[in-house]
């Protein structure tokens, strides 16, 4: 079952929200699976439970009605019925979440009311947390496998900072599964689908003594591909994937229980598939004359690519809980120590051309301590104390290996462009006449002229082993205090304050190499050196200069008539690392803050629920850990600026270092050649939201609704930029809706469910973004309505036999996907996508445990497009990562 709620936003909100009400209720069209005690799968089938939802999500059991929180559940039934194998399709069934998987198996990110971030990059914390058993996944990568054996999963949504320490400014994802049971019993299933889909999962529980039980579960995932690279005769995004876990339970009193947890996931699986939305003359060109193909389309599930992609994935770890009562005090710890190892290695230009590939192996170990008190007075007031630590290292080697045709690549792109001065004879228009071997001759003989003329070896201007290599380091230690106090000075009136305070310390260690020769000199002082005759080598010699005459140099270097160097810029890919930590950087964040909570919750009836809140949260500063890792404005100011500024330069001042104005870096001599700004790290993130909701429950019917008001001040923005990523601070982001969630019973068996979220997303101040100012403008990808919906009927024989059947259907509006690629201007901001899915499955249940069923996935076969990024090293492209086709299968299941 499923219930969102949550906060409070304008009056003409009121308006919005009454129609969707009304909807709801005219329209008895869906909402919920049923939940409840996992001790009884009966329970859990009931028909007449009442749709008493039992949660944690305010750290205290309570039903659904009574968490005055903005949370939507969906039960482990529901996961069952809908095939809902992982944290991926939770989506299809949770309007306020949204997932993303795209560059590999796992880079993912979680978005809930349109905030998320943390995908495909290690050095930055998301902002929607991942609990697994009260166990934090500090990375999406170590959340993405089968969920075997699991009794719900909570998504909470905004700020959760009262009630977890390791504090999520945007929501929290907490799943949790199944304890070991004292009698014994278990279930087995399998399942077999088209594109060779084999899915086997297991569990069985029971005791060991009077005071200690065991649970085993297990699960398999093999699937082929939906697409095909069509030049290597593979598949793409298929599933290969297992995951193990075992439990222990021990109970010595009735007063004390210590549950113990093992597990291990291994993932070794070929993604993810792309298409082509627009082809720039890059790709239809050069591509085509080094022998390369790409993909044509976005929905051919055609793939070109020059190497099958490996992503390999192992995450596993260990946890302890210990609960412990005495009379109206209980107290709670979780232990946790977790490895993720994660390694893969991708054709990035996707085609089939060997221009480029990306490798990243990457580790992260973590040790998390949680220890909680609360209260259960009969009086008035009662309490929950918390504190919590965190214990992080990551270390990540990566490189961008040069393959065989990058050279001959950027030679058909130097000769077409009439780059280097090539020969006389091919300037101009004789260029288009030429052959494509024509033109990859001219421009290599032209890079052979710049590589004689600059003193490198012939073959050596990306000819090379790779364009960058790159090794991280991070280490996160984090601790926090958190609590709160409810107040109840008459029966139903509940008045709740809360506080987090957190102090978060981050070390980080960059290490890079510029494997091009080219990207070690900067064109506009090798000209001043070869125009001074070797006597100007440096920065301070070239201000040693007579004013007039460093005037003069400067406009001669960087007028491209009069510096033939400066075509060669086209050519630097990768250029301008300065390590860290250095004498200007020491690679270091740490920030605190207080966070807080004012909630009041007044239960009018035994059927009605209100409440209002106002909180604040906060996420620490995250590290950029990529290449475009580079000093922050400020510690490093890059020309044009100061005494050159009036200088023309229609190519601009290609980083020059003898140009630049003072600064600490340069001024500390620490400037590296081509050196630019660029995102070291993003301050952290503040949350606020107001919220007012409204819970009601009768017999046979019941409705959520809520509206929020959610600000967050320094969003950590993370943009792909063709080579690299951008990270930056939006200066504020924000967002104003509504969610609404009902459920109604209108016959015997039969449960119809409705969910909405309404979003009304803007960038209040982001002037620094990577693609110019966007302040005023609707953050891309976020939609401005999402719907879920189901119908399930049970219809059931005297015998016990019961056949249940079930719909869903997930809605996203139309909306653009992107606010734009820094290279392309607004060209990416065309492209929108919307989101029409329908599931379905049908499972006849015995009455001896034996379940035979039926289901499918995306039944319409409905394809749209899940995000888009520009070509690497492809001007005018734009590539797409597509959705799942459609996918179905039969189910065979035993509970015993």
């Amino acid at each position: 079952m499923r219930s969102n709620s949550t906060g409070i936003a304008g009056s003409y909100r009121l308006t919005l929200l009454a129609g969707a009400a009304a909807f709801a209720v005219a329209t008895p069209s869906i909402a919920f699976a049923q939940d409840a005690d996992d001790d009884d799968d009966a329970a859990l089938r009931a028909p007449d439970n009442g749709n008493q939802i039992i949660v944690t999500a305010s750290k205290r059991e309570q039903t659904l009605q009574e968490t005055p929180i903005s949370v939507s559940v969906t039960s482990g039934e529901t996961l069952e019925q809908a095939q809902i194998r992982d944290v991926l399709d939770l989506q299809t069934v949770t309007p306020s979440l949204r997932v993303s998987q795209l560059q590999t198996s796992s880079a993912s990110t979680f978005i809930i009311r349109g905030f998320g971030n943390g995908d495909n990059n290690f050095g930055i914390e998301p902002s929607v947390g991942v609990f697994i058993d009260g166990v934090f996944r500090s990375r999406s990568a170590s959340a993405l496998n089968d969920l075997p054996n699991v009794q719900r999963i909570e998504v909470l949504n905004g700020p959760q900072s009262t009630l977890f320490g390791k504090n999520a400014s945007a929501g929290v994802i907490s799943v949790v599964t199944r304890p070991p049971q004292f009698e014994f019993g278990g279930a087995v299933e399998a399942v077999y689908g088209n594109f060779n889909t084999v899915f086997l999962k297991g569990d069985i529980t029971g005791p060991i003594t009077e005071n200690v039980a065991f649970s085993v579960d297990g699960s398999y995932q093999r699937r082929d591909g939906f697409g095909t690279i069509v030049n290597l005769n593979e598949d793409i995004n298929n599933r290969n994937r297992y995951s193990v876990r075992g439990q222990l339970l021990i109970e010595p009193t009735a007063d004390l229980s210590v549950r113990i947890i093992g597990d291990y996931g291994k993932i070794d699986e070929n993604c993810c598939q792309t298409g082509t939305l627009a082809i720039g003359p890059t790709t239809r060109d050069a591509i085509t004359a080094v022998g390369g193909q790409s993909p044509i389309g976005l929905f051919t599930n055609e793939n070109f690519l020059s190497v099958e992609p490996v992503n390999e994935n192992e995450n596993y770890g260990v946890s302890a809980q210990i609960d412990w009562s005495s009379g109206p005090i209980s107290v709670t710890s979780i232990t946790a120590y977790r490895e993720l190892r994660n390694f893969f290695n991708q054709d990035v230009d996707f085609t089939s051309a060997d221009l480029v590939t990306e490798t990243r192996d990457q580790a992260v170990d973590t040790f998390t301590q949680e220890l909680r008190i609360a209260s259960d007075f009969d009086g008035p007031i009662n309490f929950l104390l918390g504190g919590y630590y965190f214990d992080e290292s990551i270390s990540q080697n990566s490189e961008l290996p040069i393959g065989e045709d990058f050279r001959s690549f950027a030679a058909f792109n130097a000769a077409s462009a009439g780059f280097f001065g090539a020969t006389p004879e091919l300037i101009g228009s004789q260029i288009p006449f030429l052959t494509p071997a024509q033109q990859i001759g001219a421009g290599e003989a032209a890079l052979q002229a710049a590589e004689a003329g600059a003193n490198f070896g012939i073959g050596s201007i990306l000819g090379g082993d790779f364009l960058s290599r790159e090794f991280f380091g991070l280490n996160n230690e984090s601790y926090s205090v958190f609590g709160t106090v409810d107040f109840e000075p008459v029966d139903g009136l509940v008045f709740t304050a809360g506080f987090n305070y957190t102090d978060d310390s981050k070390d980080f260690a960059i290490n890079t190499i510029a494997g091009d020769p080219l990207a070690t000199i900067n064109l506009v002082d090798a000209f001043i050196g070869v125009a001074t005759a070797g006597t100007v080598t440096s920065r301070d010699q070239f201000l040693a200069l007579p004013a007039a005459q460093q005037q003069g140099l400067a406009a001669a270097a960087l007028n491209p008539a009069t510096n033939p160097f400066l075509d060669l810029a086209a050519l630097q890919f990768q250029t301008g690392f300065l390590d860290v930590p250095n004498a200007i950087e020491p690679g270091q964040t740490n920030d605190d803050k207080f966070t807080y909570l004012f909630r009041a919750a007044f239960q009018v009836t035994n059927e009605v629920n209100l409440y209002a809140s106002y909180a604040t949260g906060f996420k620490a500063s995250s590290v950029n850990l990529s290449r475009d890792s580079r000093p922050l404005l400020g510690d490093f100011v890059p020309a044009p600026s100061g005494a050159f500024a009036n200088v023309p330069a229609p190519r601009g001042y290609f980083n020059s270092t003898f140009l630049a104005p003072s600064s600490p870096i340069t001024d500390a001599g620490l400037a590296t050649p081509n050196l630019s700004t660029g995102s070291r790290f993003a301050g952290p993130e503040e949350a606020e939201v107001y919220e007012i909701g409204f819970k009601g429950q009768w017999d046979g019917f019941g409705i959520n609704i809520a509206l929020f008001d959610q600000t967050i001040e320094g969003f950590q923005s993370f943009l792909f930029t063709g080579l690299g990523f951008a990270l930056a601070n939006a200066g504020e982001q924000s967002v104003r809706g509504f969610e609404l969630d009902a459920t109604i019973n209108p016959a015997d068996g039969l449960v119809l469910t409705f969910a909405m979220t309404h979003l009304d997303p803007v960038f209040d101040s982001f002037t620094n973004s990577p693609i110019g100012d966007l302040s005023g403008v609707r953050p891309g990808n976020i939609p401005s309505f999402s719907i879920a919906t189901s119908a399930t009927y049970t219809h059931e024989w005297d015998s016990g036999t019961r056949l249940i059947s079930r719909v869903d259907y997930n809605h996203e509006s139309n909306e653009q996907i992107s606010n734009g690629f820094a290279a392309f201007g607004d060209f990416a901001t065309q492209f929108k996508r919307d989101t029409n899915l329908v599931n379905a499955s049908m499972t006849l249940a015995l009455d001896n445990g034996l379940e035979i069923g039926a289901f499918a996935r995306n039944l319409l076969d409905e394809r749209d497009i899940l995000t888009i990024f520009p070509g690497v090293a492809q001007a005018g492209t734009v590539a797409a990562y597509p959705n799942a086709p459609r996918t179905y299968g039969g189910v065979v299941r035993f509970k015993f």
